[in-house]
């Protein structure tokens, strides 16, 4: 079904109902700023009514009355705390799933860009609402409150407290200027190390067999060296900033209480007035003094959001589908257009069609574009122009959850996930009866039924991350039982080859009859001669380009005039001569027709090379 493209973006709908829960943040920080008065207020009375009057009545009242607030201030300072943490809970829960599909798809049209850097990103946005860091943003607008009671008390000491204020306000920008270039180029080599460790971790069997380590190490170490670098030159200037506030804000306290006792010496303010005011200056002032020490987390989840918005800022939440009806498995291509983000064509102008139950060749040389095609053809990557219909609908824009139930797709680099080999086939469906006789179906199809039962653990055999204990060749067999499962309409097989012995290229030809047989079409790139006698098209793509499309005995004629023209090869080359060439091992041959074929075949694959 067509994706709905009026809904808003995910994150917009979260952020503008998160605002929801700003507001009564937003008062209980008011009220616990309000309540932070009570300390000046209580020490205020206590000099002005309880010393004067020697009334231990008024003192158990006032102490009364002051622990009461002190307890409310405590009360609200946890619902204030439990509602950050339930809004970067439900955050989480709102965007994981969003940002999670986001990455796949970049991977997915991004090759070598595959990260989860998104969720870490989405990890440090939440835990920066749940951590202290973000109370000094909540209770600096309060200050203004603070300031104007010490304006109450005295003027001279309001000004004093202000012009205070207004330095440190100064320091903090300063933070703010001298941190956010080191910090931003620190969290980008960090990045850039975490790549490369990922990289080396990944290919760790390469890494060892070829002694590959010690200068990735280098590389790695050269990055790591970079992001300490930025982050101790951050962590210098952020310390000196923070040692001169802090002696800043000391200084400013003894200042208010030696203008203050300048004042009680000249009768225009009482003791309590002193202490209530430094008190009160010392509340206003430690929301600047706590962001300058926090800042280094402020500035990473601020830079998070910024990466978030990047990469799920248009991507939308998943919303039900209805389901289209079972297709016919008619594929057309019209006009297929891919182009580099530069501007330079990776594929241009494939244009094609295929009845049910059709098979079509996909050949040409290296780097023609045969495996993007392929891509866009499965619905892996969009076009940049043109369209691909599955019975008239367009695979980009078919919801994925419903055409993925009549895709077969094996990629070229087969991907299997930790797990069973039942859950791999069946493609992490909820295991039912029917769902594992439908496992059962499909790994007999593709001839990997006996195998799978001579595993310690049949179909319940765990293969561990992406497959790490089975062969190449299993691998590829079980990817291949993953395509075939759920009797799909359309199967799209990359190299499906490229890892078997005999014994597998034999059950994947059988399996390729068998699925034609059926109705289902099928688009197969390979090399190998002896797969071409279940087609019945050949596309041949060069240099990104359609060359030549048509009935296969069509085009291998037409490749085998263009060799005969260019290398002046005899109408009847000898098989061993072209074979040798291609070096493609084509196996007993059976049967002259077989053998013409095979002719053909590495013929036309000279012709494309050519």
């Amino acid at each position: 079904m067509m994706k709905n493209r009026q809904q808003p973006p995910a994150l917009q709908v979260v952020m503008k109902e998160a605002r929801r829960a700003i507001r009564p943040l937003i008062w209980f920080s008011g009220g616990i700023n309000v309540l932070m008065l009570t300390g000046a207020l209580y020490m205020l009375q206590v000099y002005h009514r309880v010393l004067s009057s020697h009334s231990l009545e008024t003192l158990v009242m006032l102490s009364l009355m002051a622990a009461g607030a002190l307890a409310t201030m405590a009360g609200l300072e946890v619902v204030r705390g439990r509602l950050l943490a339930t809004v970067g809970s439900w955050m989480n829960a709102r965007l994981a799933p969003v940002l999670l599909t986001a990455s796949v798809e970049y991977a997915a049209s991004a090759p070598g860009h595959a990260n989860a850097r998104p969720l870490r990103d989405l990890d440090q946005v939440r835990n920066f609402f749940t951590s202290p860091s973000i109370f000094p943003i909540l209770d600096a607008p309060w200050a203004p409150l603070f300031f104007a009671a010490i304006f109450v008390m005295h003027p001279w000491l309001g000004w004093l407290a202000l012009c205070g204020g207004i330095v440190l306000f100064a320091l903090a920008v300063l933070n703010e200027y001298l941190t956010r270039k080191p910090l931003t180029e620190a969290a980008n080599a960090q990045s850039r190390a975490y790549v490369q460790a990922e990289a080396a971790i990944r290919n760790a069997e390469v890494v060892q067999a070829m002694g590959m380590l010690k200068p990735l190490l280098e590389g790695w170490k050269a990055q790591q060296d970079e992001a300490n670098k930025g982050q101790v030159l951050a962590a210098n200037r952020g310390g000196v900033i923070a040692a001169i506030a802090r002696c800043h804000r000391l200084a400013l306290q003894m200042a208010i209480l030696g203008l203050g006792a300048y004042l009680v010496l000249r009768n225009e303010a009482s003791p309590g007035i002193m202490i209530s005011a430094s008190i009160l200056m010392g509340r206003a002032l430690s929301p600047v003094e706590q962001a300058i020490g926090t800042w280094k987390a402020t500035v990473g989840a601020r830079a998070a959001y910024r990466r978030l918005t990047a990469v799920a800022g248009e991507h939308r939440e998943a919303t039900p589908v209805l389901p289209l009806p079972r297709p016919k498995g008619r594929f057309e291509a019209e006009n297929l257009v891919l182009a580099r983000p530069g501007g330079e064509h990776i594929l241009k102008g494939i244009s094609f069609r295929l009845n049910p139950g059709e098979a079509m060749a996909l050949i040409g040389p290296s780097g023609a574009g045969k495996t993007s095609l392929a891509r866009i053809l499965a619905g892996a990557w969009r076009p940049s122009g043109g369209r691909a219909l599955l019975d008239g609908m367009s695979v980009a824009e078919w919801a994925s959850e419903d055409r993925g139930h009549y895709v077969g797709y094996l990629p070229q680099d087969i991907e299997l996930f930790a797990g069973t080999i039942s859950e791999n086939i069946c493609r992490f469906a909820t295991t039912t009866p029917a769902v594992f006789n439908n496992v059962v179906k499909a790994a007999q199809l593709a001839g990997v039924h006996e195998l799978i039962k001579g595993l310690p653990k049949g179909y319940a055999t765990e293969i561990g991350e992406a497959g790490a204990v089975l062969s190449g060749g299993q691998r590829q067999r079980i990817g291949l039982a993953r395509a075939l499962y759920g009797d799909p309409a359309l199967i799209i097989l990359d190299e499906p080859n490229s890892n078997l012995d005999r014994e597998g290229e034999d059950a994947l030809i059988a399996a390729l009859g068998a699925v034609k047989a059926a109705g289902t079409t099928i688009i197969l790139i390979a090399h190998r001669a002896n797969m071409m006698d279940k087609v019945d098209k050949i596309l041949v793509l060069n240099r990104g380009q359609q060359d030549l499309f048509g009935s296969r005995d069509h085009v291998f004629n037409e490749l085998a005039a263009r060799v005969r023209q260019v290398t002046q090869i005899p109408s009847n080359p000898a098989p061993e001569i072209s074979t040798a060439v291609v070096g493609v091992d084509n196996g007993p041959r059976p049967s002259s027709k077989r053998t013409s074929r095979q002719n053909a075949m590495s013929t036309a694959v000279v012709a494309n090379q050519a």
